[in-house]
């Protein structure tokens, strides 16, 4: 049986990221940006109960597009190694708390899986059957919701078939996947979950071994990193950290980009009589409603940004959703228009650490909106829903997204 978004797990992750709480945190966000647009404080004023790791700490937050930009662009001075006692402990060492030189000397190994010359044929033997092959099933229907039968399982499909998981472990996986990052608040199911993923790599890494195939698994199984193949703790140590972001961040962003224009018929015909219009809404869904709203760093000495003294070996969460509404760069930038002229937003970050998997991101939602439009004629919320919403805090997505269509 596929997962579905109710399922326990998922469920509850998603209570812990404030969904179906917290409906709208960026009124706060702006008034503390304009308070000042880096804050220092205790933990406990600025980040959910889930962040137990940094839990009685002082912290940063940066707020302010021009903030978030300086911490990012700036690995000398704030570091990605903090990640190592957080996310670490489950992920193992990974691409997430490198620094240079090392980040590059391994990302470099992984990148051209994810360039753009590769998108086609993820494209072709992967996205869009998977996608087509969902909506098939409910043509006919003349309504469905698009979180549970669409937008939830599919990006899981597609990241396990580029890995190389067996069809019938892609549910585990999924589980695993979204258990390993509820470490924050429940670290032995994260820490179980580490080591499943790791049994389940395993098997597929031996498989591997004795006969390639055209996937992830086989490009990191025969790569050489200055002249000596990766170990096998290196190897699971990415697919980790892939993990989640496969089975989260698409899901969630595709979500609150149906949930944008589905919430604005207007904007929702405009870019089905003119799909040019595709590559703009993507981008303005990523800024309007980015689906991971914070990152983190740390201070590698006593510094400053945007007027704000910042002591050295402080934890500085980065809020990119709080950059994205920056009213000194967006006019109106609480409000979704794929007409706005479009400026660079924060959502894959920036420098060295900017998202691996954001031009898979980008066709992965351009083809489920051509898929949808060509599949699903006349598709639009179902006026008998009630309060369909986007919430939460650090992952944001809609719960729902019922719709009917001309079936």
């Amino acid at each position: 049986m596929s997962s579905h978004p109710d399922d326990s797990t998922f469920a509850a992750f998603n209570r812990m990221q404030g969904m179906g709480t917290v409906r709208d945190p960026y009124p706060e966000w702006a008034d503390l940006r304009r308070e000042a647009p880096v804050q220092v404080g205790d933990t406990d004023r600025f980040l959910p109960p889930g962040s137990a790791a940094l839990m009685g700490e002082r912290i940063a937050v940066a707020l302010s597009f021009d903030a978030v930009s300086e911490v990012l662009l700036d690995g000398a001075r704030f570091p990605s190694s903090g990640y190592a006692r957080t996310m670490g402990a489950v992920m193992g060492h990974t691409i997430l708390e490198m620094d240079e030189p090392e980040h590059h000397r391994y990302r470099a190994l992984i990148q051209t899986a994810f360039q753009r010359k590769q998108q086609q044929r993820w494209e072709q033997e992967i996205v869009r059957p998977t996608i087509e092959a969902r909506l098939e099933r409910l043509r006919g229907a003349g309504r469905a919701e698009l979180v549970g039968d669409l937008t939830f399982p599919f990006p899981v499909a597609v990241i396990c078939d580029m890995i190389g998981i067996p069809k019938d472990e892609h549910d585990t996986f999924h589980r695993l996947a979204v258990d390993l990052i509820s470490v924050a608040f429940d670290p032995p199911r994260g820490l179980a979950a580490s080591q499943g993923l790791g049994e389940l790599f395993a098997e597929v890494l031996a498989q591997r071994r004795r006969q390639p195939a055209n996937d992830l698994m086989t490009l990191l199984a025969e790569a050489e990193l200055e002249g000596t193949h990766l170990e096998d703790e290196q190897i699971f140590a990415f697919f980790r950290l892939l993990a989640p972001a496969g089975a989260e961040t698409t899901y969630r962003s595709s979500s609150n980009l149906l949930y944008g224009l589905l919430s604005d018929p207007v904007q929702l015909d405009a870019l089905r009589r003119d799909p040019s219009r595709i590559p703009a809404a993507i981008e303005e869904g990523l800024r309007w409603e980015c689906p991971l709203t914070g990152i983190q760093r740390t201070t590698a000495r006593d510094t400053e940004v945007a007027g704000v003294a910042i002591p050295e070996g402080t934890p500085v969460h980065v809020c990119l959703a709080a950059a994205n509404r920056d009213e000194t760069r967006w006019d109106e930038p609480d409000r979704f228009d794929l007409f706005r002229t479009q400026r660079h937003h924060a959502s894959f970050a920036f420098g060295p650490h900017t998202c691996l998997g954001m031009h898979l991101a980008r066709m992965e939602t351009r083809v489920l909106l051509e898929c949808l439009f060509e599949r699903l004629p006349g598709l639009r919320m179902d006026p008998e829903a009630e309060d369909v919403h986007i919430s939460g805090r650090m992952f944001r997505s809609p719960l729902a997204l019922p719709v009917v269509f001309d079936g």
